[in-house]
């Protein structure tokens, strides 16, 4: 089959574009693929981060075609003239959020017309979490020219019935970040990272409000002077800065917190979940989430929030801890009873049995599935 996918990816970063590597590397196995990404994604007034392209050594490198310009609706017109005239059989988009509706519709609408090529969109979110006028509106216009869905949580399902009742979709779990490299044992990890605590917790991935870091904070204070431990956050700020360090300081948490407050390179990525002892994910609200398949890709227990789709992909006593939203005394519990109970090496064993759920081989084939049914 010839297809070609429409994404954030290589040279650009973050968790998308390494979604969409992985797609490639597993669907180029036994078809014919071309990855289109941005030349620009973001205008630079509007994105909160350092840097929009990947850094760091051994990189995993795909070919792309640099040619989306975001905000350019004449680049737009050009692009789906391209792929209508190339004709591919299927034309994958990933939509993580509607900024991108307008050129991903404009998109297909273009290259639907060769009444050759199916359009399929690979749902991350159907809203955002944080919501802005025009979501809806944007998302509509993009979605009226697909095919075919793919969801990767209930919450997403669920979403997307809302917009679209009838809508021809598959719900799939969202498979492993296998592009990290190989574990390395906690020593050499701590001893790089230079962690001295005996517990080592970690928050990992771009930091923003609804991700609940605060509520961490919070909960983290009440046993500070219970267990020997670093909560480890790793990941640049997209929200305020000042207002978490001031947090830290108010909770007197200083000597358990250890921020590396970058965007974390591919290369590194490996060292801080084979630091840690469990990954903690306090959000006050998600669909899915992609540091959860980093974890399980490193093999590390998870105390989470029950919010969203995170209770589809981490089982409630048996690969981690789940504990209501926005409740710092029951994600203390959580925290004390996981160490306590020493329950690592039994989690730890119970993903490793679950992993096959999770694999690019199956994620493909179950969306090959329903573009052939």
């Amino acid at each position: 089959m010839k297809i070609t996918i429409l994404s954030a990816a290589y040279p650009l970063r973050g968790g998308i574009a390494h979604f969409a590597s992985l797609l490639y590397k597993e669907l180029v196995k036994t078809n014919s693929v071309d990855v289109v990404t941005f030349k620009r994604q973001y205008p630079s007034f509007l994105f909160p981060g350092k840097t929009q392209l990947e850094t760091g050594d051994n990189l995993e490198i795909i070919p792309t075609k640099i040619e989306m310009d975001s905000i350019n609706p004449f680049n737009w017109i050009k692009v789906g003239r391209r792929i209508k005239s190339d004709a591919p059989d299927l034309l994958i988009i990933k939509h993580w959020m509607p900024f991108f509706a307008p050129i991903y519709g404009t998109i297909a609408k273009i290259v639907k017309a060769n009444k050759r090529t199916k359009i399929l969109t690979i749902c991350h979110n159907i809203i955002p979490h944080e919501k802005k006028p025009g979501d809806k509106v944007f998302t509509k216009y993009f979605f009226n020219s697909v095919e075919y869905f793919i969801t990767l949580s209930k919450s997403v399902q669920d979403d997307l019935f809302l917009l679209y009742p009838k809508a021809k979709q598959k719900l799939l779990f969202h498979p492993v970040y296998s592009n990290f490299g190989e574990s390395v044992s906690k020593q050499i990890a701590r001893d790089k990272l230079n962690l001295k605590s005996d517990k080592i917790m970690l928050f990992f991935g771009f930091i923003r409000d609804y991700k609940g870091l605060d509520i961490l904070f919070e909960a983290i204070a009440l046993i500070k002077d219970k267990i020997d431990f670093t909560l480890v956050v790793a990941g640049e700020f997209y929200s305020n800065e000042e207002k978490y360090i001031s947090l830290i300081q108010k909770l007197e948490i200083e000597n358990r917190v250890k921020l590396f407050s970058d965007f974390i390179p591919t290369n590194e990525v490996k060292y801080y979940f084979s630091a840690c002892d469990v990954v903690v994910l306090p959000y006050k609200s998600a669909t899915q989430s992609g540091i959860v398949q980093i974890a399980n890709n490193f093999d590390k227990p998870m105390i989470s929030t029950n919010v969203g789709g995170l209770s589809e992909v981490i089982e409630n006593g048996k690969t981690g801890y789940l504990v209501e939203k926005e409740n710092p005394k029951q994600l203390t519990d959580a925290i004390l009873k996981y160490f306590n109970e020493n329950k690592e090496a039994e989690f730890v064993n119970n993903i490793k049995n679950e992993a096959a759920k999770y694999s690019w081989s199956e994620f493909v084939n179950g969306m090959m599935e329903l573009v052939n049914e």
